[in-house]
């Protein structure tokens, strides 16, 4: 490998496509490539993917990647992983071959199997003081056991040590080493709801409970951990893969979010917004969940994770539902075009009431409207409710720690639209910081094996390697602050109320 090397290949695997970005040091996109694949629905409510389509589809825009711009391989310092996180796959140890389709996080079949878990309410104790997670569907631990109760041969294959389990980058992982690493990082193991995050262990009780053998499981390390090298078989090197984290923990590292109390929100389909504690695990009293951040070191880091259900999905609402803009850009100038909302709140509880109201009865709903309200004030009040809900989870974790909040890192894309952007900081009254490269979940990945190697002494020099942000200083009068918010806290309890769920 070159002394020179200051590239690092970041392999970003999401829910509907692989992607691969090249990075230089300066945090720079000098490459990228992406290649959706295949979402299988083989009955309601359920949801996989085809292990083997991920690992091709990522293989395939990793050497696009890097032939795009005609990068020797030898100038690739590293390779950063980031992923779908909780989705569960299980593979022969002998094979490689998975004897499953993944089963993606989306995926709703346990739910059954987690109705009775929280019917023992000591156990579902256990498992948030445990895990730091809340019990659900969504995670991997039901998934996994689904896995071994009903695929034929699979318990045989576990009991005899021959079967694998794994998250995305665990896959990846093995698939790069051509089965020398059956690995993962603290941030992937904490999202299973099988890890002890205060022990940093696979949990014995919760194995047992789900009917799993411990010689399934990988080993755990930190993100910023060399855990091996690619086979010169599959890219041509030998690269170290040296950064790996679940896609908000990547994305909250690559905002350079690594004191407690900073705090990044991803502007996606629905928004995710994650707060560091430091070395502290802060047990939520709001419902929030505690989970591991991509950390450098044996010495965890955590954070405190809260999501909005509809974030874009209300832009996508208001252009394919009720035709009002023809392209999620247009809402902004049309948001502009009005003062304000003129008094109209939207609550876009399309699929229910995150935290920290949990409240799964609650349905959207508009309040405030008079003769005179136009589209336009109906769309503006629907980007306000992004940032309303935002703020409702900010607060929600300000109550749970004693931490300052600093600022709001953002990214998605809707962190594009400025109109919001500013209206977020106003009615947060705080500055909300976006980058100019907003894709820091693949840049997490890329600063966290930068750091296993080298090519960053540290994370201050991180935040010196070239960065650069728009920042939206808080500019709305208190007044007028206090008097939108308690608007909305009106509209929230209206549309509880029209539920018949007080």
């Amino acid at each position: 490998m070159s002394k020179d090397s200051t590239y690092i290949l970041s392999l970003d695997q999401g829910t509907t496509s692989s992607r691969a970005i090249l990075f230089d040091k300066g945090g720079n996109i000098v490459s990228m490539a992406q290649q959706e694949f295949e979402q299988i629905y083989p009955k309601s409510g359920w949801v996989e993917q085809n292990a083997r389509e991920i690992w091709s589809s990522e293989l395939s825009v990793a050497t696009q990647c890097i032939n795009r711009v005609g990068v020797d391989i030898t100038d690739i310092n590293s390779i950063g992983i980031t992923n779908q996180r909780e989705t569960t796959i299980c593979w022969n140890k002998n094979t490689g071959e998975p004897v499953y389709h993944a089963i993606c996080w989306q995926c709703r079949r346990t739910a059954d199997m987690i109705d009775e878990i929280k019917k023992d309410i000591d156990f579902s104790e256990y498992i948030t003081n445990t895990t730091g997670l809340i019990p659900d569907a969504y995670f991997s631990a039901s998934k996994l056991s689904w896995i071994l109760a009903n695929v034929d041969g699979a318990r045989e294959l576990a009991e005899s040590g021959n079967l694998l389990f794994g998250t995305v980058d665990t896959w990846l992982i093995w698939n790069l080493t051509k089965g020398k690493v059956h690995a993962t990082d603290y941030s992937n193991a904490s999202r299973t709801m099988l890890y002890d995050i205060n022990k940093l262990d696979w949990d014995d009780k919760l194995l047992s409970y789900f009917n799993i053998p411990r010689c399934m499981m990988p080993e755990v390390k930190p993100s910023s951990y060399i855990y091996g090298k690619t086979d010169t078989s599959v890219l041509g090197a030998e690269l170290p893969i040296a950064g790996v984290a679940g896609d908000q923990q990547s994305a909250l590292f690559g905002q350079c979010c690594f004191e407690p109390g900073d705090v990044k929100n991803t502007y996606g389909t629905g928004s995710f917004i994650l707060m560091n504690t430091g070395h502290e695990a802060v047990k939520s009293e709001h419902g929030l969940l505690t989970t591991i951040a991509a950390s450098t070191s044996d010495e965890v880091d955590y954070a405190l994770e809260g999501s909005v259900f509809v974030a874009g999905a209300a832009i996508q609402w208001l252009r394919d539902g009720l035709e009002a803009i023809k392209s999620a850009p247009e809402s902004e100038w049309l948001a502009k075009s009005v003062a304000d909302s003129d008094g109209v709140y939207v609550v876009p509880a399309f699929t229910g009431l995150g935290a920290p109201y949990w409240n799964p009865y609650a349905r959207g709903s508009i309040f405030g409207v008079t003769r005179g309200t136009t589209k336009a004030h109906l769309v503006r009040a629907t980007l306000e409710s992004i940032a309303y809900q935002t703020n409702d989870v900010i607060n929600a974790m300000m109550s749970d720690c004693n931490n300052e909040l600093k600022s709001i890192k953002v990214d998605g894309g809707a962190s594009a639209n400025d109109m919001l952007m500013q209206f977020q900081a106003d009615i947060t009254d705080t500055d909300v910081v976006r980058p100019t490269c907003v894709e820091t979940t693949a840049l997490g990945a890329a600063y966290l094996a930068g750091l296993a190697t080298g090519v960053y002494k540290s994370k201050e020099d991180i935040k010196a390697s070239g960065v650069k942000f728009a920042t939206f200083a808080p500019a709305m009068p208190k007044e007028d602050r206090d008097s939108k918010l308690s608007g909305w806290k009106k509209a929230v309890k209206a549309a509880i109320y029209w539920s018949g769920e007080e």
